[in-house]
């Protein structure tokens, strides 16, 4: 979400400063009930994770305070000295409580943060998470416009029948300008300093967090077969480690060896590394963009994504795609893939340009244009 605050920010400063002018507005997140934590060096296994996991605890208490006190009370002191205001992730719908709804516009990435009152039986959640995401979803559906990053979003948006047609746009999200097949010597030279490797074997990407909706067990089960066929095939993630769950299945599968956990990188390393991968994976089972599928793209890597309507919408017929949990499936078209590279290099030269092709149709300047159309519209149906 900030790369999207991010993105539209630059671009609406640089081509239309002419009719707008854009605030950003990002208060610190204030800790009442953490401090930065020293390290656990000397403790037990058990006692790290205990400590980690109160950590997490508190850390939690502290979101909601600034999530439900703190960032109301200033939405609230705001009101009246912007012209429009634009929630840039609908998560925090319950600021449109705090603002003049008329005059606000929400962007809207997925419906995972409303799950547990669209779809309560497989989502279970605490009583008290529940009315906080009621609160947050009845400001959502205040808002004078919904933007949404895709058309299937858009579609579920309605299906659900949160928003009024009229007031829903489609507004996709762009590239960030790191994301090119073009060497950088820099940020090449510190991928190759954090992955190293040779070309003597295949390095296959997941770029995402470890939720459960990402399918981490199924990326795990296809490369396990995938190196009955390459034994010298990697697997690496940039997104945080794995949980103890996923860590277990790795164990089980025997891949530990093989795959190599990256943090979150800066925008620069992260286009690096997309580049030097051979292809990038996306199992995912829910999706309300999925962005890694054109950075992919736009950095001259071909995908392979779950067969969903948002990843089909994205990754038009310039990416790959699989049935999720078909790892059969998933596995042998990935094999495909790699065969191909080795043993066709013009067609792998062509998968690869019709992807910088695709990608090229997804920029932060036409986001902007449409998003300043928004708010134009929402600027003048206040005009008397």
């Amino acid at each position: 979400m900030d790369l999207v605050a991010d993105m539209l920010l630059a671009q609406l400063q640089k081509d239309h400063s002419e009719t707008l002018v854009v605030t950003r507005i990002c208060p610190p997140m204030r800790r009442r009930l953490t401090r930065p934590q020293p390290e656990a060096s000397h403790q037990s296994s058990n006692g790290r994770n205990r400590r980690s996991n109160l950590v997490e605890k508190l850390f939690n208490g502290d979101r909601v305070l600034n999530r439900f006190w703190d960032y109301p009370r200033l939405a609230r002191s705001l009101k009246c000295e912007f012209d429009l205001f634009h929630v840039v992730d609908h998560s925090y719908g319950q600021l449109v409580h705090e603002l003049p709804p008329e005059r606000t516009v929400v962007t809207c990435h997925d419906l995972d943060t409303f799950e547990c009152l669209l779809n309560p039986a497989p989502e279970r959640r605490s009583v008290f998470f529940k009315q906080m995401m009621k609160r947050t979803l009845s400001g959502f559906r205040r808002a004078a416009r919904v933007t949404c990053v895709s058309s299937a979003t858009r579609d579920e948006l309605l299906g659900y029948e949160l928003i009024a047609p009229e007031r829903a746009v489609v507004i996709a999200n762009g590239v960030h300008p790191s994301c090119s097949p073009n060497p950088d010597p820099v940020y090449d030279l510190k991928a190759e300093s954090l992955i190293g490797g040779s070309e003597s074997h295949f390095d296959i990407l997941h770029v995402g967090s470890n939720i459960p909706r990402k399918r981490i067990d199924i990326l795990l089960k296809v490369f396990a077969k995938l190196r009955q066929r390459f034994p010298g095939a990697r697997l690496l993630r940039v997104g945080g480690p794995l949980t103890a769950e996923q860590t277990a299945i790795a164990r089980k599968l025997g891949l530990c060896e093989s795959m190599l956990m990256l943090p979150r990188l800066d925008r620069d390393t992260l286009a690096a590394v997309y580049r030097r991968a051979a292809l990038v994976l996306l199992p995912s089972q829910r999706e309300g963009f999925g962005l890694p599928v054109v950075e992919a793209m736009a950095c001259g890597t071909p995908v392979v994504a779950s067969d969903l309507p948002v990843l089909r919408e994205v990754g038009g017929e310039a990416a790959v795609f699989c049935e999720t949990e078909n790892v059969d499936t998933w596995a042998e078209t990935v094999g495909q893939l790699l065969t191909e590279r080795l043993e066709q290099p013009e067609r792998w030269v062509e998968r690869r340009e019709a992807g910088l092709a695709h990608a090229a149709k997804f920029t932060w300047a036409e986001s902007a244009r449409k998003m300043a159309n928004v708010y134009m519209s929402v600027l003048y149906s206040q005009q008397p």
